[in-house]
């Protein structure tokens, strides 16, 4: 998606999952509409049938597929859902395991294309010789049947508020509207699937796809939202559990219903902390950019005193740069963007540096378009379902207040406390206060069901869309698991430390977990050494992960 100008202002959606890359296309049958199948015979009891898989090549050594699944749960035999799916297979299929199901980020994003982005790249060279590979599309996005409320990817977009989040009262009214515009929009036109996309009816999926390759026991790798898939499996389906890794874990509980009176009083985003995440890991880039010194280009002076003037200035009036201005939530949004992965934080730096000298206008434009060429992504779907797709899963899994005033009061709250961050996560689910979807058929825990085989839970220390405390607290619930840490940055853990890599590696072809305790270093050090002479602009890191593409777009990707 071009756009034109750098940091296009667009509404921020910030939960974690994997960025969008790749042109597979899914058999066109998969983004078609709930279809019914026949009844079953009199006599026969009601029951989910396994759907058949028919793979087809697709390009590139990968295999396309779509599978057939209930609308609703509660009538197994009624009206269907097209998932899409894509496989990549075992390299030595005389050794198979299985399949491992990778769950994807967001909610909202494709693992069609998570597949294909990293499919080859996935754990070790045994992993993928002795794994089938498979992504699915959950129901109501991208390909599968998806939940899409206008005619064009245009029209919503157009719908959305023109700035990453609000700052000023004013704003905060103009965002509220276009949240009451896009719920209108879903309630006319979303369909079906608007009232069946919860993860709990995703788990349900998923226990049925396990069957469909031939599996009696799941082996899954989820990250961030694909996290909390992977915690619902495993207490919907905890005698079904091979062996089940996540990383970049969602707090569940924070997730579905907060604790105490937090549903009430506390919108999704503020229960989870991810604004405290967020400005953990910027003190960690100000601390490893003035320790690399030369290294860092943000590095002259204090770089957290010099990010805060920065920040008052575009607040009192925006950077005036060839390609256009750039506010103070454009700081933000491509900041908080960055975070996700150490090895952009040189670009970040660079960045930095230009907007706050603005000595070099073409500079300073050049480094923010190389910035947002590695953060954005392309969406080969003529009408990815972005916008609504997100929206669909999370508002049907939580509970959020009842009136936008718990908003305003808790983005005030939060932005004290967590600087830059605070606003920004918290408005993100503040379409849930008027949204139409309801999924009866959600899970609400208890979430400490004792699994067949132990549960692998990875987190990074300085993750800044996951906190490191929601690895901490899905360890405590689940009784059989084992914590992994990465003692280090960025959102997903797997892609930064070959140590990390190896256990989870091991972990899936073994079902052994680590030893209690296990900690990781990462394999790079942000501003340890000097950044290359010269930035590419290719496009994100093949494990660039977690970005929300609605997020991309608030710096023009």
């Amino acid at each position: 998606m071009a756009a034109s100008r750098p940091f296009q202002r667009r509404r921020l959606l910030a939960m974690v999952a994997v960025c969008l890359l790749g042109s597979l296309l899914a058999a066109p049958s998969a983004t078609a509409g709930p279809t019914s199948p026949r009844a079953a015979p009199a006599g026969v009891a009601a029951a989910p049938p396994v759907p058949a898989l028919h793979w087809s090549d697709c390009g590139e050594g990968f295999q396309c597929a779509t599978a057939r699944v209930p609308l609703d749960y509660d009538h197994p035999r009624g009206p269907t859902v097209a998932l899409a799916l894509s496989r990549l297979p075992a390299s030595d299929p005389s050794r198979k395991i299985g399949s491992l199901i990778l769950g994807a980020g967001g909610p909202g994003e494709s693992g069609v294309d998570t597949l294909r982005r990293i499919g080859r790249f996935l754990g070790s060279e045994e992993v993928r010789a002795r794994f089938d590979l498979v992504g699915f599309d959950p129901r109501g996005i991208i390909r599968s049947t998806p939940l899409r409320c206008f005619d064009t990817l245009g029209e919503a977009q157009a719908a959305l508020a023109p700035f990453p989040f609000p700052v000023t009262t004013p704003e905060e009214h103009s965002w509220v509207r276009a949240d009451r515009t896009i719920a209108r929009a879903c309630a006319q036109r979303g369909g079906p699937i608007l009232d069946h996309m919860s993860t709990a009816n995703v788990a349900r999926d998923l226990d049925l796809l396990r069957q469909a390759v031939g599996d009696r026991r799941l082996t899954f790798f989820g990250v961030s939202y694909g996290s909390y898939l992977g915690a619902t499996y495993a207490n919907l389906f905890p005698g079904k559990v091979r062996a089940l890794a996540v990383d970049a874990v969602i707090d569940p509980i924070a997730w579905a219903t907060g604790r105490g009176d937090q549903a009430h009083t506390q919108p999704l985003f503020n229960r989870l902390r991810s604004a405290q995440g967020a400005s953990a890991t910027l003190l960690e880039f100000f601390r490893l950019c003035d320790r690399g010194g030369p290294n860092c280009a943000f590095s002259q002076g204090d770089p957290q005193r010099r990010y805060a003037a920065l920040a008052r200035r575009l607040l009192a009036e925006p950077a005036q740069l060839p390609d256009g201005p750039v506010t103070y939530a454009d700081l933000v949004g491509f900041t908080f963007l960055s975070l996700y992965d150490p090895e952009e934080w040189p670009l970040l730096a660079e960045s930095l540096q230009q907007l706050d000298t603005l000595t070099r206008l073409q500079a300073a434009a050049a480094a923010r378009q190389a910035l947002r060429a590695q953060l954005g992504a392309s969406q080969q779907e003529d009408y990815p379902n972005e916008v609504e797709g997100q929206p669909g899963v999370m508002c049907s899994d939580s509970d959020n207040p009842d009136h936008i005033r718990a908003w305003q009061r808790a983005a005030d709250a939060s932005d004290r406390r967590f600087p830059y961050f605070g606003r920004l996560l918290t408005w993100v689910s503040s379409i849930c206060q008027p949204w139409p979807g309801h999924d009866t058929d959600r899970y609400t825990g208890p979430w400490t069901k004792r699994t067949s085989n132990p549960v692998l839970i990875v987190g990074s220390r300085f993750d800044p869309a996951t906190r490191y405390q929601g690895a901490v607290t899905l360890a405590r619930l689940l009784p059989r698991s084992r914590l992994l840490t990465l003692d280090g940055w960025g959102h997903v853990s797997l892609p930064r430390s070959s140590c990390i890599n190896d256990h989870v590696s091991r972990y899936l072809l073994t079902t052994r977990v680590p030893p209690p305790g296990t900690v990781c270093q990462p394999d790079v050090v942000p501003f340890a050494q000097p950044a290359p002479q010269t930035q590419t602009a290719s496009g994100p890191t093949e494990w660039a992960v977690g970005v929300p593409p609605v997020l991309r777009r608030a710096v023009g990707g």
